[in-house]
């Protein structure tokens, strides 16, 4: 895994702690988040879901950019909302891209350490870019780079104040194997030192690399919550629709009838539909039953491994 030149420091507040307590927020007659309550404590979480689910909402009430209309959001008790001092210890990478092309790297991260007004905003700011891994490029204007390394200096600019919380809408969108390599060890290592650090994604992978306790949303609302076996497991056990081809579907049907797993089988021209409430147990059995009825197996598909599918679940588990 790559190296990260720049020490990452322990934060300056033991244990910042975000708190939404009832949060919802609606636009008119729209509801994007409904009735979320959680606590963020140091290290890394994961904010899971389908994209339109809410998480970007949820971040920016969290970053203070939006009121809540209903509950409150609080960093170690002081709410975020219309609260300006909050941004001396939080740091928010936002999903939409908002740099100026013509700066460099260099200049973009600057600018922020002087808005911070940091004692040292060229130390600041160089700081920053060697933790991304920027400063090959950071003299560079900022139209010439990809997208990822366009992420990467908007990130720097969220560190360059060293805060406390560092919320990231989707911080891997563009980057590519390596740079999400890094980025994963410098998240990592910025939670161990103790920094509260959420990051939304819809990817369940990037999730469970990265963080150890995952917030799953759906709909607007917190459809699960915990660490990521947890997750994993709520998701794996869920019901499955499998589409199972074979030389006599008719006998295959009938044994699977008798099978503990299995809640239900239709008979159809293209095979078989098998619903099951344990997915590990039914792909386990379905072998074995097969051979005993001298039954060949042409293909088994999974029906309703749809992201969407598995987060709707989620919201009645």
């Amino acid at each position: 895994m790559t190296t990260i030149s720049a020490e990452v420091t322990a934060p300056a507040t033991p244990a910042a702690t975000l708190d939404l307590a009832g949060v919802s927020r609606w636009y008119g007659n729209v509801v994007a988040v409904n009735d979320v309550t959680m606590r963020l404590g140091p290290g890394v979480t994961g904010l899971l879901g389908p994209n339109g689910a809410g998480k970007t909402t949820l971040l920016h009430m969290m970053a203070g950019f939006l009121a809540p209309s209903r509950g409150a959001v609080t960093l170690d008790g002081e709410p975020t909302w219309r609260n300006p001092a909050v941004y001396r210890r939080l740091g928010l990478v936002s999903e939409r891209e908002a740099v100026h092309t013509f700066l460099t790297a260099y200049e973009f991260v600057l600018a922020s350490a002087k808005l911070h007004r940091l004692p040292d905003p060229e130390a600041a700011a160089r700081r920053a870019i060697d933790l991304v891994e920027m400063a090959d490029a950071q003299d560079r204007r900022i139209g010439t780079y990809s997208k990822g390394m366009r992420q990467r200096t908007r990130v720097a600019a969220a560190l360059v104040h060293d805060p406390d919380v560092l919320l990231l809408d989707e911080p891997f969108n563009g980057m590519d194997p390596r740079q999400r390599l890094h980025m994963m060890a410098l998240l990592h290592r910025l939670g161990d030192a103790g920094r509260t650090i959420l990051f939304s994604s819809h990817i369940l992978e990037e999730v469970e690399q990265v963080s150890g306790t995952v917030q799953v949303m759906v709909a607007g609302r917190l459809a699960a919550s915990g660490d990521y076996r947890t997750i994993r497991r709520l998701m794996t056990n869920r019901p499955h629709v499998f589409r199972v081809r074979s030389t006599d579907d008719r006998a295959l049907a009938v044994a699977l009838i008798a099978e503990a797993s299995v809640t239900g089988v239709e008979l159809g021209r293209d095979g078989l539909t098998v619903r099951a409430g344990d997915y590990g147990a039914f792909t386990r059995a379905l072998p074995k039953i097969a051979l005993a009825r001298g039954v060949r197996v042409r293909s088994l598909t999974p029906e309703d491994e749809s992201l969407e599918s598995v987060f709707s679940y989620l919201v009645g588990a």
